[in-house]
């Protein structure tokens, strides 16, 4: 059992009546879902999403799926579905639509919602969206559309099948399988199983849990570890959570209207989202419970709670601000009890654990899901999927969403079920459904879309590395002066380093070897200023790395005088 390679080749064209599926983000990483499916030359595409950028990547905002494999054909997309809210799956769509304003969105109405508000920020306002919910049928060219309820860790969430003249195709999206959901709304499996009696040829799942043995744990079992933080804190309480966690906040809530205390919300975001989640009845809000923010100076610290984006340590978050000590008007005080009511996003765990220290030598008392049951998770764990590949008995499964061990593991789980087909791809790995039968038909070249800024798509790898080095090892900038009469080194080399700290006097044992490369270049011929800034790099950086270790970036300047 092994994953794609990388020697497949490009995919041919797409045999007649066959469904072809390439991610573009998602399989391999947990963010930046996006699929598209192709059938009788027109493109269906399933969420359009964003991965958030880790430290190796400084000065990355977001990263975008590649639209690259689809440019050339965005006049064939006949609709973008959106199986929810969250931003790792709806958060490139504004770009996508930058290139293309008319594609048609697909979503329910909370989804719908918290995009528009993302699609205003970007100034695209006049687009063309079909609201849905589930057991709603609609056909978008060759595709028809039936969705499905599923429970996830925000409202509204749907899956999808997709019925071509190929086959059968239920894409889960995000789910879970909690039986007692705090809206009442559970997965469909009645739905599942009837599907699967129709005979579903393609069977998309998430694979976030597969590693998880047994079941993931309902929403209600944290209620006693958030209701006990109220009861025991006789100071503020501040909850940070995703700013699209309405269950969450529904049930902060609730508690704090059972102890009579007073709700902000802190952080743009958050502010939002609860605003729409409130209006469109997803949230329910008691009567004068919400107050703003910078009210709560007025109110004495045994009636307030907040509740704060960044509970991933992101350093722009109100949170980091918080615990930077750098927020305009939240400042921690001794006895302060904070709540960090969410999961550790992989790769973010050096950021939270900043962030817990920062509140922790503040004063405050710090409840995470290291030390109490505050959070649970929104996909569905191994006895879920088991569960599902029974009552659906698909033909082929394709996992989707998680890193490669994720993908591995979940397919695992539907051979034991007594799955044949299963068919494990990557990003830009190319699956044909060819009479009932899913296979790899090759792969198209698809890499991170970096967004620095306003900027999108031009940052490239090799300009990470440069910032990777510029962060850990500093830079040193060598000048010299070259006499162009006599060809010879007549100043310099003056060196000047940043970055790093170094002896004095550290470079004076370098200084004649330079001018000796340099002299030396030009007399077996070197003609341009290029060729001596070379022999002044690879001088400097042989010495720098045998005698201090290090590989600081060298920006060496010839002048010619």
């Amino acid at each position: 059992m092994s994953h794609p390679h990388p020697e497949l080749t490009e995919p041919g064209k797409l045999p007649k009546g066959g469904l072809r599926v390439t991610p573009l983000g998602g399989l391999g990483e947990v963010g930046r879902n996006m699929t598209v499916f192709e059938y009788d030359g027109r493109l269906l595409i399933v969420d359009c999403g964003v991965l958030f950028p880790e430290e190796q990547q400084p000065g990355v905002d977001l990263i975008l799926p590649d639209f690259g494999p689809i440019r050339g054909r965005l006049a064939d997309v006949e609709a973008l579905v959106l199986t929810h809210g969250h931003e790792d799956h709806i958060g490139a769509t504004p770009y996508l639509l930058r290139e293309r304003q008319d594609i048609p969105l697909v979503g329910s109405e909370l989804t719908l919602a918290l995009l528009g508000s993302k699609l205003r920020e970007h100034r695209l306002r006049e687009t063309v969206q079909h609201k849905v919910r589930e057991g709603d049928t609609i056909t978008f060219g060759p595709f028809e559309l039936e969705f499905v309820a599923v429970n996830h860790s925000i409202p509204d969430a749907l899956a999808v099948a997709i019925r071509t003249g190929a086959g059968l195709v239920l894409h889960t999206g995000d789910f879970k399988m909690d039986q007692l959901p705090l809206d009442g709304r559970i997965t469909d499996l009645r739905a599942f199983a009837r599907l699967g009696e129709e005979g579903v040829d393609l069977f998309l799942t998430d694979s976030t849990n597969a590693e998880v043995p047994g079941f993931t744990t309902a929403e209600k079992k944290i209620a006693p570890a958030i209701e006990q933080v109220f009861r025991e804190s006789d100071q503020r309480i501040i909850v940070a959570c995703f700013a699209s966690h309405v269950h969450r906040v529904q049930q902060v809530l609730d508690s704090a209207v059972a102890h009579g205390r007073k709700v902000a919300y802190v952080g743009r975001s958050m502010v939002r989202n609860m605003q729409i989640a409130s209006d469109l009845g997803y949230l329910h809000v008691p009567e004068d419970v919400i107050v703003d923010a910078k009210e709560l100076a007025e109110l004495p610290p045994e009636r307030v709670v907040m509740v704060s984006t960044g509970s991933q340590g992101e350093p722009m978050s109100a949170l980091s601000r918080i615990a930077n000590g750098t927020h305009n008007f939240v400042h921690i005080e001794p006895g302060d009890t904070v709540l960090l009511a969410s999961s550790l996003i992989p790769g973010n765990e050096n950021s939270v654990y900043r962030v817990i220290n920062g509140l922790a030598r503040l004063g405050a008392n710090v409840v995470h899901k290291g030390n109490a049951l505050v959070h649970v998770s929104g996909h569905a764990s191994a006895g879920e999927l088991l569960y599902c590949y029974n009552i659906v008995r698909p033909r082929n499964v394709m996992p989707v969403h998680g890193e490669v061990r994720h993908l591995l593991a979940n397919g695992d789980l539907a051979r034991q079920t007594g799955v044949e087909s299963v068919v494990y791809a990557e990003d830009g790995v190319v699956v044909d459904l060819i009479d009932g039968k899913a296979e790899i038909a090759g792969k198209v070249e698809c890499g991170y879309v970096f967004v620095d800024g306003t900027t999108v798509g031009d940052v490239t790898e090799s300009e990470l590395k440069d910032r990777r080095i510029l962060s850990e090892e500093g830079f040193v900038s060598i000048i010299v002066v070259v006499d162009s009469v006599n060809g010879v080194v007549s100043s310099g080399p003056e060196i000047h380093a940043r970055g790093h700290v170094w002896p004095e006097n550290a470079f004076d044992p370098i200084k004649q070897p330079i001018v000796k490369a340099v002299n030396r270049a030009i007399s077996e011929g070197a003609t341009d200023t290029y060729q001596l800034q070379q022999a002044i790099r690879r001088t400097f950086g042989r010495w720098v790395s045998s005698t201090h270790r290090r590989r600081p970036m060298i920006i060496p300047v010839v002048i010619e005088a």
